[in-house]
């Protein structure tokens, strides 16, 4: 073949390859027209068009107990938790955890969980993963509260993370993103049954009309409810995780009947239940939380007997709704103040014998952070600053104790007590009694005299 033909034949050749570059191109700009504008697969509208799929199932997970709405007495961890720190303080705490497995709650995203999904479809699981695989050594059931949200669902831009706006909930548009999310969270970590939806419905207040925007939290709500039931239909979801916000004794403004001496429930939040109880695509437990003070932070009628609001609350709201209870977090006194540790252990129990008496199934004690130092209420000292860190602290060994001597579904009883200064819980053989003054008192409890330190929290086999 001579060189002109050569030449022209590569020429035609080269033509033909073209044509076949050309309609190849234009048949990924038409496919890419129809992505566009059909979108994919549970994600709102534009929002992923690329990005990685999600890591598979992380670790070994645990064989861990079958899924159940009655969980016991937990915690929640928070920024500092045992996952972090010295190699020998993190140890002790394990050891310490592992002794008596409790029930673990842990944020998606936020309070020591990094941002899961920093970009549409690229995911960064690693600070959840640091806290599954704590929950995982230490025997503790994981439960997994699903918010908050990436900040380019809720108008942030991709691959940043500002976290003054942790509270703010993704825009609708990003609702089915949202939905998503939890479920390739779901598959990753398949020992997880218990799913708790947002958190004190952060980002749903309405200034306008001054009222939770309860209509968009249910649309979120019922899509994740879906997408996490999609993933496993053994799986267990619940919500609203609401505030049981209560106003004062005497005020009118937004006071409900649901009322005690403690003040009444906050009409707003009644409301807010009322519409996702009739709106909701299903739930398998009822979630809230709350603090024996009013709105603007007053103990009534004082710091004990403001604890009654969470006998009253469990019962209305089992018997109001029919569903099994959740107390994501209680509190029992205002915020930024600081009581001796003898006090605030004496009010912890009798909040908790409240809480149980009332029918409360799950209830999680929001652990305090602290890298080091005191720590007023936590659960043991900070595994950061040197290799002493890990070890327990008393209300470690109430909520141990407590879980250990009225599980869910225990026979309950309140015994006979002469003195109106003591509270006293028993089931079985176990008897608990609190001193609920700043000094030592002698009281017959069952017809036993016996005699209770300032704030003493007295635990008694028979």
């Amino acid at each position: 073949m001579s060189a002109r033909h050569a030449a022209g034949s590569f020429g035609l050749l080269r033509a033909g390859w073209q044509r076949v570059i050309v309609l190849f191109v234009v048949a990924m700009a038409g496919l890419g027209l129809l992505l566009t504008m059909f979108g994919t697969t549970g994600h709102g509208a534009g929002s992923r068009s690329t990005g990685t799929a999600a890591p598979g199932v992380y670790g070994t997970p645990g064989t861990g107990a079958p899924p159940s709405v009655r969980l016991g007495w937990g915690f929640t961890h928070t920024e500092y938790s045992a996952d972090r720190g010295t190699a020998a303080a993190e140890g002790s705490a394990d050891k310490l955890l592992a002794a008596q497995p409790l029930p673990q709650n842990q944020a998606i995203m936020g309070w020591g969980s990094d941002n899961p999904e920093p970009s549409p479809g690229r995911y960064d699981f690693s600070g959840l993963d640091s806290r599954i695989a704590l929950i995982r050594r230490t025997g503790g059931t994981p439960v997994l509260t699903l918010c908050c949200a990436p900040d380019w669902m809720k108008g942030g831009a991709p691959g940043t993370t500002d976290w003054s706006r942790i509270e703010a909930a993704p825009t609708p548009g990003h609702y089915a993103d949202f939905a998503d999310l939890a479920a390739k969270i779901a598959r990753r970590y398949p020992d997880v049954h218990e799913f708790v939806v947002w958190n004190e419905f952060k980002g749903f207040w309405n200034d306008s009309p001054g009222r939770w925007n309860y209509e968009d939290y249910t649309r979120l709500y019922n899509l994740v409810y879906r997408a996490v039931k999609a993933v496993n239909p053994q799986n267990l979801v619940g919500g609203p995780y609401l505030n049981m916000d209560s106003v004062a004794p005497g005020t009118k403004d937004n006071a409900s009947s649901v009322s005690g001496p403690w003040g009444s429930l906050d009409q707003r939040v009644l409301d807010a239940l009322d519409y996702w109880m009739r709106n909701k695509a299903g739930a398998d437990f009822l979630v809230v939380d709350g603090s024996s003070t009013t709105h603007d932070g007053a103990l009534v009628p004082d710091d004990f007997n403001a604890t009654q609001k969470f006998y009253d609350l469990s019962r209305w709201l089992r018997q109001d709704t029919g569903l099994p209870l959740w107390w994501a977090e209680w509190y029992v006194k205002p915020d930024h103040t600081v009581w001796p540790e003898k006090q605030l252990m004496a009010v912890q129990a009798t909040a908790m014998t409240q809480l149980a008496l009332g029918g409360t199934d799950t209830a999680f004690y929001w652990n305090p952070e602290s890298e080091s130092g005191d720590c007023s209420g936590c659960l043991w000292t900070g595994t950061e600053a040197d290799d002493q860190g890990g070890t327990p602290l008393p209300m470690l060994s109430l909520l141990r104790r407590f879980a250990a001597a009225f599980p869910p579904g225990a026979p309950l009883r309140t015994p006979a007590v002469d003195n109106a200064n003591v509270r006293a819980l028993a089931s079985g053989r176990t008897l608990l009694a609190v001193n609920t003054t700043d000094r030592q008192i002698t009281a017959r409890i069952d017809g036993t005299t016996v005699n209770l330190a300032p704030y003493a929290v007295s635990w008694t086999t028979r």
